[in-house]
């Protein structure tokens, strides 16, 4: 009798369900934010160069 009780109780029992699908969404989300970063990077480097090469040629007048 105990046993058909937890049994039941198993079956209806959903938390381990909604923490897969937290686990699911998480890596989810970290996946999308690192295909960002990797597609982003190139770009942001190349600006990051024309910006530092840009600074470095101006002059500083001093008086």
């Amino acid at each position: 009798m105990n046993l058909i009780k937890l049994a039941k109780k198993f079956r209806a029992d959903e938390d381990g369900a909604v923490t897969v699908d937290w686990v699911v969404l998480t890596a989810a989300i970290v996946g999308l934010g690192i295909a960002v970063l990797t597609s982003v990077s190139g770009g942001t480097t190349s600006l990051a160069d024309k910006i530092s090469s840009s600074l470095s040629a101006m002059t500083i007048l001093t008086h």
